[in-house]
């Protein structure tokens, strides 16, 4: 069966003309020219972006996952097939009613009928990887609430498993074949995707972070998480409150229920920076199909499958280059990034601002609609190139999501500025990494360890000093005892320039007839 699958993804290769993407150079340029030869017979007028796209949804879901995960990777892919993967599709028709009733009925280890009260087997989302229903609980402390409940395609798992594989084979190829191969690090790539897309099939996985979301943002105000039903929810079988909202990008029945929509679109940058900078735990996934609005104005989100996280060095590093940033002080951006180790230790930080500043500083004192985030990244990439920078893996989901908040603002208010509804929430962030608060709070969080450690001080030092052989302890006492000589030393010839300076003094005093 992979050696089948294998021969169909060379077929829809060479049949949509990819072979056009291999380079003209010698050590391969054979093979684009034999295909042309060959192949003459196909009608290649599609551009080749678009001939792209359409290969990675005739290859199935697998693909068109791989295809979205290279959207957001500007360091690695040019910017007219960026645009166009970005149009990939992740809607398969839905599994049979039998096959859900069975998923179900195996996840639970009873009927499914004893678990909901009602369940509506026509699915009301449809996706790759999973779809979902809406149902009624039908017992327990839950009992009578209406739930979203999300089941993972019986057969998605082999077949993604069989496709990263084959997926590893080409990758390989890649980097051993095409002269640029090794600096793209197609492995490393599909390493980093199989490690996506397998989290994504564990619903357990989904369920917590979508409750260590709602716990971030338990007040509610700006964005409400729907509630996990916990004792329902299993590795397949994911169960959530249902929400009663308006798909973020339905402008029109927004409207009509009076919610502020410039309001809206400033709190979704408020959410997003808050998320990142408050919380180090963001929503990585903020297409409009994961996006709602609820009736009284607030956001809501699902899908929990890809969430991003950092480090506090991230946290700090980005904060500072977000401000300074802000405040054109690109002298700061630069060198953020060369203490950060983005950029080699020996670049030159004046032709690094330099370069910064010919890209940044066009777009500042325009509206959002007039910048193109997307177009920045590029630039800034290609900035990043020149000097060597070294694209942080922690950091690609970070700027898909900073790409899809774009998107949502434009389609909302094109006139939003996101500078000053940022600022607020960096400099807020600032103030608790620096100063005061800062220490009070780590030395609340490092209390308990002292507590520990402290008592135990006197027993630790003395089964250090067991472990020496008594020559290394000797030696150590004869150094303690030359350090205190000299000590007591300079103590004498301190105590003697202090009398002799209070001598002079009294002297002085009594020769000016002041005593």
């Amino acid at each position: 069966m992979r050696i089948l699958r294998f021969l169909k993804i060379f077929y829809v290769i060479f049949a949509y003309g990819l072979d056009e993407f291999l380079p003209s150079g010698k050590r391969i340029g054979w093979l684009r020219a034999v295909c042309r030869v060959l192949l003459f017979w196909r009608p290649l007028l599609r551009p080749r972006a678009e001939r792209l796209r359409l290969a990675l949804e005739t290859l199935g879901p697998t693909f068109v996952k791989f295809g979205q995960l290279l959207s957001v990777r500007p360091d690695l892919i040019p910017a007219d097939i960026i645009a166009e993967l970005t149009k990939l599709q992740d809607r398969v028709p839905p599994i049979s009613e039998s096959e859900v009733i069975d998923a179900l009925n195996g996840a639970y280890g009873e009927p499914y009928t004893r678990v909901f009260r009602e369940f509506n087997l026509k699915p009301i989302a449809s996706a790759s990887i999973a779809q979902v229903h809406f149902a009624i609980i039908a017992g327990g402390k839950e009992a009578g609430r209406e739930a979203a409940v999300k089941i993972v395609r019986p057969t998605i798992e082999i077949a993604i498993r069989n496709d990263i594989g084959l997926l590893k084979i080409l990758a390989l190829l890649i980097e051993k074949l095409l002269p640029d191969g090794p600096r793209l690090r197609p492995r490393e790539v599909v390493h980093e995707f199989e490690t996506t897309i397998l989290d994504e099939l564990d619903m357990i996985r989904e369920a917590a972070n979508g409750s260590q979301l709602r716990r971030n943002f338990a007040d509610g105000k700006l964005l409400y998480v729907p509630e996990i039903y916990w004792d329902y929810c299993r590795k397949k079988v994911l169960v959530m409150e249902r929400i009663d909202a308006i798909p973020v990008n339905d402008v029109e029945q927004l409207k009509k229920h009076n919610i502020d929509i410039k309001r809206l679109s400033r709190d979704g940058v408020e959410i997003f920076f808050t998320q990142v900078f408050r919380d180090a735990f963001f929503h990585a996934d903020m297409h409009p199909g994961n996006i709602f609005v609820l009736r009284d104005g607030r956001y809501s989100g699902i899908d929990f499958g890809i969430m991003g996280s950092l480090s506090g060095r991230d946290k700090q590093y980005l904060a500072q280059n977000f401000m300074a940033f802000f405040d054109r002080d690109y002298g700061r951006v630069a060198r953020a990034h060369v203490e950060a180790g983005w950029v080699p230790k020996d670049t030159r930080v004046d032709e690094f601002e330099g370069a910064i500043r010919s890209v940044c500083e066009p777009i500042f004192g325009k509206p959002i609609k007039d910048i193109s985030f997307g177009n920045l990244l590029l630039r800034l990439f290609d900035v990043s190139r020149r000097f060597k920078m070294e694209i942080q893996p922690q950091l690609v989901l970070l700027q898909k999501t900073l790409l899809q908040i774009e998107g949502l603002g434009r389609q909302l208010d094109p006139d939003l500025d996101i500078v000053p509804i940022a600022k607020p929430v960096l400099k807020k962030w600032m103030r608790e990494q620096i100063g005061w608060r800062a220490l009070a709070r780590n030395i609340r969080e490092e209390a308990p360890l002292w507590a520990t450690i402290l008592p135990q001080l006197p027993r630790l030092a003395r089964s250090y000093l067991d472990r020496q052989s008594p020559s290394t302890l000797e030696t150590y006492f004869h150094k303690l005892e030359r350090e205190h000589t000299k000590l007591k030393r300079w103590i004498y010839v301190l105590v003697a320039l202090l009398g002799a300076t209070v001598a002079l003094q009294i002297g002085r005093w009594f020769l000016l007839g002041t005593i």
